[in-house]
């Protein structure tokens, strides 16, 4: 599920992932992960009137943050502004629910536009030996199709939308290029697909400018039995690594992550399925 935000939005806290982010927050509190995916843009990040995050640039990912539910007044200025007395986005109240786990994304839309989209994240339960893989649309990009080994499995997908799968626990050899042909504007790259785990994927950037990169975030603990069952080589699954549980990955390596958010007022939701 999404929102989809347009006036101006920004949230920040400087947070290291140190391991597979666990699906639920302590009671009466939100999760909240961030990825900054408007290439181009740096800027400071104000929260309830505090500077939480300094010189924020694009690519950088943050979270999980647990967070008091409740609304927090977030704004976006210059970087290396004095402060928030005169922001160039907001001040705007982002409220979150109790017990629900999120990922807010700023991005371009499909005609290059920033704007931000604020996913909810997927927790349900998984059966042992599985794991879920959704794939998220933010860049500024038509519809495409996802290719496991040169297969569609996901197509027509388009900005801001997700689909979703539900897969043998391994890896996934998997790229993206535009709706109806093969041939990849990202990838191929290998996609770990944990036991119990939503394994989230985004496409971001620009293609015109030529700078379309992925982001995975991992969130972990959905797991039916601790225990588990390895998976085997089959379907999508080009090894079986059930065991991975890496966090937030960036270009295939660990990040320490900030977080932050910004741009837009257009709320919606709407879930794109995708089946194997």
């Amino acid at each position: 599920m999404r929102k989809t935000l347009a006036a101006g939005v920004a949230a920040g806290a400087l947070v290291a992932l140190a391991g597979l982010a666990p699906a639920y927050a302590a009671e009466g509190d939100a999760q909240l992960s961030v990825l900054h995916a408007v290439p181009g843009l740096t800027v400071d990040v104000y929260v309830n009137g505090d500077l939480t995050l300094d010189n924020f640039e694009p690519g950088d990912l943050a979270g999980p943050l647990d967070l008091p539910a409740g609304t927090y007044t977030v704004a976006i200025t210059a970087a290396d502004a004095a402060d928030a007395s005169a922001p160039a986005i907001g001040p705007v109240d982002l409220p979150l629910e109790a017990g629900m786990n999120y990922t807010a994304v700023a991005h371009l839309d499909a005609a290059g536009t920033p704007t931000a989209t604020l996913f909810t994240n997927d927790t349900a339960t998984l059966a042992a030996g599985e794991g879920r893989l959704t794939v998220r649309h933010v860049a500024a990009a038509p519809a495409v199709d996802v290719l496991a080994g040169g297969t569609a499995v996901i197509t027509n997908l388009s900005n801001p939308n997700e689909s979703l799968l539900t897969l043998p626990a391994g890896t996934v050899s998997a790229s993206v290029a535009a709706t109806g042909t093969t041939d990849p504007v990202i990838g191929p790259a290998d996609v770990t697909v944990a036991e119990g785990t939503n394994t989230i994927v985004y496409a971001w950037g620009s293609l015109t400018d030529s700078n379309l990169a992925l982001a995975i975030q991992t969130v972990g603990g959905m797991h039916s039995n601790p225990d588990g069952i390895p998976a085997g080589n089959a379907g999508l699954v080009a090894t079986n690594q059930p065991g991975d549980a890496s966090g937030w990955w960036f270009g295939g390596a660990a990040l320490i992550l900030v977080l932050g958010i910004s741009v837009a007022a257009v709320y919606g939701t709407r879930r794109a399925e995708a089946r194997h």
